[in-house]
């Protein structure tokens, strides 16, 4: 089975790289930055109620 190209391919596979270099770039690195406060707040928030964590002195 052999594929054929059609003129839709070129501004296909722009297409591709761009969502590509967007995902990379932008995306994934605004995630991690988000996941990663949003775990510190949940943190900052918890020790806010319930005292740092260790031993009662």
């Amino acid at each position: 089975m052999t594929t054929t190209q059609t003129p839709d391919q070129p501004s296909r596979k722009r297409e591709e790289t761009r969502l590509f270099v967007f995902l990379i770039v932008f995306l994934f690195p605004l995630l991690s930055v988000l996941i990663v406060s949003g775990y510190g707040f949940i943190v900052w928030i918890t020790q806010m109620l319930f005292g740092p964590p260790g031993p009662a002195s």
